[in-house]
């Protein structure tokens, strides 16, 4: 089985998002998959890149050869500098978690300080 790391439209028409997924090549473009790696979002500015690194160097480790896109996306991501560099998927996994965490922390000390933390969409 020839695995492929590519793009899964999702979205209204014209509306497009997309997952970036391992998949059979044999699969149609929306059809079955065997993991979700991460989202691409193309329309906000800038567009919204949120690939799991750990899940790509995973599966490029693996043989699963990237479609265009999904390389330029993994350049951004740094998932293919850590896939070239020879960084461990175990490396990748506690970078994540300590990132993770420090955002956590960030947020509670946030919190205790009675600092105003963003409301999405309301207004003054």
């Amino acid at each position: 089985m020839a695995v492929r790391l590519r793009l899964m439209r999702m979205g209204k028409k014209k509306q497009p998002h997309y997952r970036v997924v391992a998949a059979d090549g044999r699969s149609p473009r929306d059809g079955r998959f065997i993991e979700i790696v991460g989202t691409y979002n193309p329309r906000p500015n800038p567009s919204e890149i949120k690939i799991d690194n750990a899940k790509a160097v995973h599966w490029l480790r693996h043989g699963a050869q990237p479609s265009e896109a999904v390389l330029k996306l993994l350049k951004i991501s740094g998932a293919w500098e850590a896939f070239e560099g020879g960084v461990s998927v175990e490396d990748l996994e506690a970078k994540a978690e300590a990132a993770k965490a420090a955002a956590e922390a960030a947020e509670a000390a946030a919190a205790e300080s009675g600092a105003p933390t963003e409301t999405v969409g309301a207004q003054a």
